[in-house]
């Protein structure tokens, strides 16, 4: 079609080709750590349910409060390029508070997945996670990820 012109966003809403490549790596290495903390996460949901008679819903708090330490070093090690805050006790208390209310996100799911529409566990854990990984990731991205304001 002639004559037709691509959309152009304000100069304002575009952020520059190096912050929309940082958001792209962080983005796809958080999402590659997820998915390999998903199955230690569905690895010890099973074995804690399967073996060890937890109530499933004990054993999914369980496992996903695992994946909170081991999520932490991987993020700050590998996946995230900048960190606002400098004190790493109180990082790590903001990140296990955001994986705190991904739990509560997380069981709300699980519980609604198994109690109300009666799926397996395993299965409610696959929409559970999909919900999580989206808050975690957000939250996490912009609440301590990020240049500090003194660098700015």
């Amino acid at each position: 079609m002639e004559g037709l012109e691509p959309l152009r966003l304000p100069q304002s809403a575009n952020i520059g080709d190096s912050q929309m490549k940082i958001l792209i790596r962080e983005s796809l290495l958080y999402a590659a750590m997820s998915a390999f903390l998903l199955c230690i996460d569905i690895a010890l949901l099973w074995i804690l349910v399967q073996y060890f008679y937890w109530p499933y819903f004990f054993a999914a708090a369980m496992s996903f409060s695992a994946g909170i330490l081991v999520g932490y070093i991987f993020s700050v090690t590998a996946v995230f390029q900048y960190r606002r805050l400098k004190n790493q006790p109180i990082e790590f208390a903001s990140f296990a508070a955001v994986g705190i209310v991904g739990l509560a996100i997380n069981a709300a799911a699980m519980s609604f997945g198994v109690g109300y529409l009666g799926e397996h566990y395993l299965a409610a854990k696959c929409g559970a996670a999909c919900l999580t990984f989206v808050w975690n990731f957000t939250a996490r991205r912009h609440l301590l990820f990020v240049p500090s304001r003194a660098a700015s």
